[in-house]
């Protein structure tokens, strides 16, 4: 009788696993074709069209190159205001980010914080970007952090060169869009993705500084870029064994020669010394 039950309840749970299976696979299945070709294209070394035009916070055009000036680069994220979460999630990470640098938007780098929806306004932008700068606690930023809005052409001109695909979901009324920070060199050439909703600041500094192609930042910065190499998969910076044994190589060479020049140094002023003891005057009595 034990038995019975026992075999009864096995297959009533093989049948509910088997069901659960395939409702599993047939909203998998609905996933994949509501987000089929959303993600990032890397477009490494592509520039974006300068001549794109956009309305800033105050609702006067404004043209992309406008923000480009050939040095400080660019940290770019789009989103679009009327997100039920994501885009807010990734402003939130972008303004604790922005926050743990020593770096202000508008000295070393600019932001560009650019909506992807063409039904949203000037005025949305405004009050985020109020919010934001606000949040950030930076009153010197905000000569360097600009929110734009523009139109369906100017918008799929803009994602298409940084290779940013999104989709519009009509059962959903809402976009389906990658969360990935954009870094461009002052002019407008794509260097780096960072993928998330909030960027490690170490991450963040060294994309800035490759993007400025160390224009931006120190030498210690420098050498820091020169070990550690972006990995897309890791989504992050890693050591580069090949640089890291270059540069020790080196520190090794200046530690050796410097060590050398010290011992070299006491040497002669040891021989120098004796000579002027030897050959010095005996004092009159």
């Amino acid at each position: 009788m034990r038995r019975s039950v026992l075999f009864g309840v096995l297959v009533a749970l093989l049948f509910v696993s088997g069901a659960l299976d395939t409702a599993h696979a047939q909203r998998t299945g609905q996933h994949r074709d509501e987000y089929e070709g959303v993600g990032i294209d890397r477009k490494h070394g592509d520039t974006v069209p300068h001549d794109l035009t956009f309305t800033d916070h105050t609702g006067q055009e404004v043209t992309l190159g406008q923000y480009f000036d050939g040095e400080r680069p660019v940290l770019l994220n789009l989103v679009y205001h009327d997100c039920p979460m994501l885009c807010g999630l990734l402003l939130n990470g972008v303004t604790k980010t922005i926050g743990s640098l020593e770096w202000t938007p508008g000295d070393e780098y600019t932001v560009l914080t650019i909506s992807f929806n063409p039904r949203e306004s000037f005025e949305q932008a405004a009050a985020q970007r109020e919010r934001y700068l606000d949040q950030l606690g930076r009153p010197n930023a905000a000569d360097g952090w600009h929110f734009l809005t523009g139109d369906a052409e100017n918008i799929d001109a803009l994602t298409d060169a940084v290779g940013f695909n999104l989709r519009w979901i009509e059962s959903k009324q809402e976009f389906a869009h990658p969360t990935t920070y954009v870094f461009l060199s002052g002019d407008g050439m794509v260097s780096q993705y960072i993928h998330g909703m909030q960027m490690p600041q170490s991450d963040t500094r060294q994309a800035l500084v490759e993007a400025s192609d160390g224009q931006v930042g120190s030498p210690v910065d420098l050498v820091m870029l020169y070990c550690f190499q972006f990995d897309p998969d890791a989504n992050t910076y890693t050591a580069d064994a090949f640089n890291l044994m270059k540069a020790a190589s080196v520190l090794t060479v200046l530690v050796l020669g410097g060590m050398l020049y010290v011992f070299w140094r006491r040497e002669n002023e040891h021989v120098d010394d004796q000579l002027e003891g030897r050959f010095s005057m005996p004092s009159e009595t």
